[in-house]
């Protein structure tokens, strides 16, 4: 006879009892005070020298297990390590870590190297990376150029070029005024590889020197507006020349306002004399050292960005022709380059870099 395959029903008749349910699992306990975050904190306080070394090995922050001791330290107080301070701020990491990367440099360098700060402190690389970018935001692979300008006017000078450019006279025309002197006509050895997908420009790094040219400009502050004018020298003539150019370009009813730098062709006998039978025109100096101050600067760097850095001229005479197309195309677009800092911005901040480097003890 075939088996019946039958099951005892259970308490409620169903042949089929329900599945346990399975435990719910347990919640991950929470990390106890002093774990990772904590620890990389009192990395960047430096609290302590031998709780720096012993905190960061390997050049890893350890786990919040590692870093709080083992469950028989965690549940023992009297065995968890006591932070001991050293006296005095020399043996502090926190105070020798800037100190180090910006000391002198050592012997046979030019800059501070990473492995080289790691290995005078005696702690890893990349707790020096860490430092370096968070704590005390050292860029040792950067440099850059500055000069302090020693004008004893220099302040009476600053104000006044800024209160030109912020708020300008009335029926009044202000014009920023200098000379990029020694533009080079530079050809290449060889032709210049163009663009291609993956592949930059390419150029040979000789040239042959065809020779130079002097550009004479004035940027008007108010609409950007350029005029300018090429000679083959740079001199007090070429530069009185110039202002023949703009005492005929400017309308006769306004007064003019220059704003120059402190080059010897601006102040010769010759040029002051012109001045004196022109009275409209007004000479307003930036300070010695400060040609940052005019905005004409700014226009230069336009015309060199854009079209003598990658430029090939054969001549002078090819070089010149470019530099007045590229004149008159900028003119059909002007814009001014507005300027924003106040004169207190200005010298405050320039007060601030002062004091900062007097007391760096370089």
């Amino acid at each position: 006879m075939p088996c019946s395959r039958t099951r005892a029903s259970g308490p409620s008749g169903n042949p089929w009892p329900k599945p346990k349910p399975k435990p719910k699992p347990k919640p991950k306990p929470k990390p106890e005070p002093g774990g990772r975050v904590e620890l990389f904190l009192r990395l960047l306080r430096a609290e302590g020298e031998d709780e720096l070394r012993s905190g960061v090995r390997g050049g890893r922050l350890p786990s919040a297990r590692s870093s709080t001791g083992s469950a028989s330290s965690r549940r023992r107080p009297d065995l968890l390590p006591s932070p001991r301070r050293h006296p005095g701020p020399d043996t502090s990491l926190e105070r020798r870590m800037p100190h180090t990367a910006t000391a002198s440099y050592p012997p046979g360098v030019a800059r501070h190297a990473i492995a080289e700060v790691a290995r005078r402190l005696g702690i890893t690389t990349d707790t020096v990376r860490a430092w370096r970018r968070r704590a005390f935001a050292l860029q040792p692979h950067r440099a850059e150029t500055f000069k302090l300008s020693k004008d004893p006017l220099f302040i009476d000078k600053v104000r006044d070029v800024v209160g030109l450019y912020l708020d300008p006279p009335e029926r009044a025309l202000v014009l920023c005024v200098d000379e990029k002197s020694q533009i080079q006509a530079l050809d290449r050895s060889q032709p210049v590889l163009p663009m291609m997908p993956g592949v930059p420009e390419r150029r040979s790094h000789d040239y042959v020197r065809a020779g130079t040219t002097t550009l004479f400009a004035a940027l008007d502050t108010a609409t950007g507006k350029v005029i300018g004018s090429l000679h083959r020298r740079h001199r007090a003539l070429e530069f009185k020349k110039f202002l023949l150019k703009l005492d005929k370009e400017v309308p006769a009813d306004l007064e003019v306002h220059l704003i120059l730098d402190n080059y010897v062709t601006h102040k010769v006998p010759a040029v002051k004399k012109w001045l004196a039978a022109h009275p409209r025109f007004h000479l307003h100096f930036t300070p010695t050292g400060s040609s940052w101050l005019n905005l004409v600067e700014r226009w230069f760097a336009e015309l060199t960005t854009k079209k003598l850095r990658r430029g090939v001229h054969r001549s002078v005479q090819a070089l010149e022709r470019d530099i007045r197309t590229w004149l008159a195309d900028w003119n059909e677009h002007h814009r001014p380059f507005v300027w924003t800092k106040t004169a207190d911005e200005i010298l405050g901040k320039v007060a601030a870099y002062c004091r900062r480097i007097s007391d760096s003890g370089h």
